[in-house]
């Protein structure tokens, strides 16, 4: 099976979220919401589309762990909305020490394949835009919130804010990413008699276009004020 997977696989299917459900499951998905927020290299993973197909498969990752068959549907949302919420803040708590630890240097690496130095200066202007809030709010922009828990460490941020921060935008994120895909998919099959699973790869390009739009919208004004002055 993995060895199938493995010959068939290309490497554009990584920007595609349902690819990681259909061959990596709950396990995959968990690892992924960890990575994005607490390793460096998963600034690239598709995090908000990934939960919002994920609501739309929550059933199917539910089967993961038990027979969903007496289950209601709304039980196997809150099972894979809890788990996704554990991994989403020990994923931050990782990225948080790692900034402690190390961070400080990271300001004098230079650009790598899993290393982007942009997005650690916008993490960090971002930071002190909104102070703790940064953590909450970074939650649902791609790229600022793989960094935003290593700049909190990196400034030493107090451990239990940063924790109650932290808590309050994992719940959060997951919570409206996954019910969003959950019960929008119920709602246009009941109402309009459309399926968003035949869609998906419409449904991806909105989410990355509304979720990255801010951060784009960032960069464009930064370079144009340096370009005026």
């Amino acid at each position: 099976m993995l060895l199938q997977i493995l010959l068939e696989f290309n490497w554009h299917e990584l920007l595609q979220p349902q690819w990681y459900i259909d061959n990596g499951g709950l396990w995959l998905l968990l690892f992924i919401i960890f990575a994005e927020t607490g390793l460096l290299v998963g600034f690239f993973f598709p995090g908000d589309s990934l939960l919002f197909v994920a609501g739309i498969f929550s059933n199917k990752l539910a089967a993961y762990l038990y027979d969903i068959s007496a289950v209601p549907d709304v039980i196997n949302l809150l099972v894979v909305i809890a788990l996704c919420a554990v991994a989403g803040i020990l994923g931050n708590v990782a990225g948080y020490w790692f900034g402690r630890k190390i961070g400080p240097s990271m300001f004098s690496w230079k650009d790598r394949f899993f290393f982007k130095h942009h997005y650690l200066v916008q993490a960090k202007e971002f930071y002190e835009k909104h102070g703790g809030g940064a953590i909450v709010f970074a939650r649902f922009l791609p790229f600022i919130r793989t960094f935003a828990p290593i700049v909190a460490g990196i400034v030493l941020m107090d451990h239990k804010k940063f924790t109650f921060f932290n808590v309050i935008g994992c719940i959060a994120w997951v919570t409206i990413m996954l019910a969003g895909g959950h019960y929008l998919d119920k709602l246009f099959i009941e109402k309009f008699n459309f399926d968003l699973k035949q869609h998906l790869e419409l449904i991806v390009l909105g989410i990355v276009f509304v979720t990255t739009a801010p951060v784009l919208f960032k960069i464009f004004t930064s370079k144009a004020k340096k370009t005026n002055k």
